[in-house]
């Protein structure tokens, strides 16, 4: 019945609902229909409809539902980000399977925290400060972080680290025959960065701070940086700090049709096997560390560990057109 209420909400069939709901990454649904319907979802509360399965298995007590908030510590809002917003999607799905409540998705920020509320657990996508951490602790004690850069063990975390998948990156591009190669991204001591200047150095290559553009991290600031980028004539190849960065360096490679600079990035968005050329990038898991953090959340909640745990996955370079061999 909640699937057909979904469908009716959004305008679609509630099959592709279920689709939808049981597999966030399926291509049966446009990106804004898929939010749309996680959007439903949210609203009515909706939880998979497990009374079937635990009178198979004997189960037959009825359990309150967790409810579980969902955090953006980094970004202001999902669509500004597409690797926040596929994270949030795998979430919610690992959320619903649980059986749990997705009881609200909230922006906090460093002033004040509006949205929080009591809930029986927290997932925060993101890093973030101590400071924000302790805000975060009035409202629940079973907290789990979804982020790049590892903390010191302050709560339970889930990680993919964004140096090491910077080092990856230049490395591939090393091996490539580039030598001269420029970064667009955060510079402020960012671990993606801190990567990328390491394995430079330690290749014996010089960095040219003129072909390193400070910016944001959004697919506007990734065409004018390369614009910018692209007046040294010896540059044969970008590292960009995430893949909407990238989208927006191609585009601006694509216009102007003189220049040919391979370009790689980090996350391995959706749009990234779309875009032309089809993004070289490197995979950051966001299924399994959605499904590792709801793994590891509901343990704390049953007080299963007591220890501050990280977990950390490996990440791996996806070839695709957009880098070649000089």
């Amino acid at each position: 019945m909640s699937l057909k209420k979904i469908a009716e909400m959004v305008g679609t069939s509630p099959s592709t609902v279920s689709r939808v709901l049981n597999n966030s990454y399926t291509t049966c649904a446009s990106e804004q229909l898929k939010a749309k319907i996680w959007q439903a979802a949210h609203e009515i509360q909706y939880v998979p409809n497990t009374a079937a399965r635990d009178l198979k298995m004997g189960h037959t007590q009825q359990k309150k539902a967790l409810r579980i908030l969902i955090v953006l510590a980094r970004v202001g809002a999902l669509d500004k980000d597409p690797f926040f917003r596929e994270l949030y999607q795998g979430l919610s799905y690992e959320v619903l399977k649980k059986g749990f409540v997705v009881d609200g998705l909230v922006t906090a920020s460093e002033k004040d925290g509006q949205g929080l509320k009591k809930c029986d657990g927290m997932i925060i996508l993101g890093r973030c400060s101590s400071k924000l951490l302790h805000t975060f602790s009035r409202y629940t004690p079973n907290m789990v972080g979804i982020w790049r850069n590892p903390m010191n063990y302050e709560i339970d975390e889930v990680v993919c680290d964004g140096q090491k998948a910077a080092q990856a990156a230049v490395t591939y591009l090393i091996k490539k025959g580039h030598r001269k190669i420029g970064y667009i991204g955060d510079c402020s001591y960012e671990s993606r960065y801190v990567g990328y200047s390491e394995t430079m150095i330690r290749n014996q290559l010089s960095i040219d701070y003129s072909c390193i553009a400070s910016t944001g991290q959004s697919k506007e600031e990734g065409c004018r940086a390369m614009r910018r980028l692209m007046e040294d004539e010896d540059l044969t190849a970008v590292l960009c700090a995430n893949d909407i960065t990238a989208v927006g360096a191609l585009q601006t490679l694509r216009e102007q049709k003189s220049r040919r600079i391979s370009v790689i990035s980090i996350d391995n968005i959706e749009e990234a096997q779309t875009t032309k050329p089809l993004l070289t990038t490197v995979h950051i898991p966001r299924e399994a560390m959605a499904h590792m953090a709801v793994h590891i959340l509901h343990d704390r909640i049953l007080h299963g560990h007591t220890e501050k745990l990280r977990v950390e996955f490996p990440c791996r370079i996806i070839e695709r057109d957009s880098c070649f061999q000089i």
